[in-house]
């Protein structure tokens, strides 16, 4: 099953309708900036910890006014300047991309071999990668990652990156997903970012030693967050979303279990409630 629940900033796609109930603590918008932040400092490559407050917005116009230390935001669309500014603020920033399907907005999409191109994935103009073949996908991603790591921003958020796990049009396995996981996470090592693992639950303990975080949707709904366990033991962030649930159903375990979690709604807006 498709849980990879992404609407990018002018990409132009349907926005499910969802009836969420309020709960927990209202965040977003309605939450006042801090005075006091200061500039995040230089260094190391950024790791954070389990319980980093966060923000995930990738679509509409970027709302800077959730007093949290995280943003996470589309890597094509949040410019330089916004990344500077929230890194002024005092926030790190992820970049979001896309890494295991093609997307046909972006502006890099004809540089993709058709032969690369698998099945839809589920979102309007969007299609699996043949992610076996690395000879063609490193130069790729290796000039998006660069892109992240030249507009200031301090990490990567790969999505689709459970390809094998879905009917891509291609006989993707677990190795073949395993290791261009580990690909993708050496090219944002590479260039002093840090990674997040995204879904992929069944390869969590091969692979937890080769990213920074996580970040889930939807463990709560399908009784999976206990899966997400080795990143917490290991001292690593996992940055949670439930569209479908309503805080007050998720927020306890969530605090248990130590998880950064949202209530989001489908189009990933400036709207959030935290626990």
């Amino acid at each position: 099953m498709i849980r990879n629940r992404r609407i990018g900033i002018g990409a132009g796609l349907l926005v499910l309708p969802l009836l969420l109930l309020a709960a927990c603590t209202a965040g977003g918008p309605e939450e006042p900036e801090r005075p006091d932040r200061k500039p995040a400092p230089a260094g190391p490559r950024w790791q954070p910890t389990p319980g980093t407050p966060w923000q995930w917005q990738l679509s509409g116009r970027l709302d800077t006014s959730a007093d949290v230390p995280v943003y996470d935001v589309d890597g094509f669309e949040t410019s330089k300047a916004q990344v500077a500014g929230l890194r002024k603020d005092g926030r790190r920033v992820i970049c979001y991309l896309s890494t295991g399907a093609w997307e046909e907005f972006r502006p890099d999409a004809g540089e993709f071999p058709e032969r690369l191109l698998g099945k839809g994935n589920g979102w309007d103009g969007e299609r699996w990668l043949d992610i076996r073949r690395t000879d063609l996908l490193e130069p790729l991603m290796a000039r998006r990652i660069d892109m992240c790591r030249d507009k200031g921003f301090d990490a990567v958020e790969p999505d689709n990156m459970d390809g094998y796990r879905n009917t891509t049009g291609f006989p993707l396995t677990a190795a073949d997903q395993l290791r261009y996981n580990r690909l993708i996470a050496r090219l944002a090592h590479d260039r002093g970012l840090a990674v997040g693992l995204k879904n992929d639950l069944d390869q969590i303990p091969e692979l937890v030693g080769d990213f920074d975080f996580a970040v889930n949707e939807q463990c709560a709904q399908f009784g999976e967050c206990e899966r997400l366990t080795p990143f917490i033991d290991a001292g690593k962030a996992v940055f949670h979303v439930e569209y479908e649930l309503p805080a007050d159903r998720f927020c306890e375990g969530s605090r248990r279990l130590r998880l950064s979690s949202l209530e989001k709604k489908w189009e990933l807006g400036a709207w959030r409630k935290s626990c």
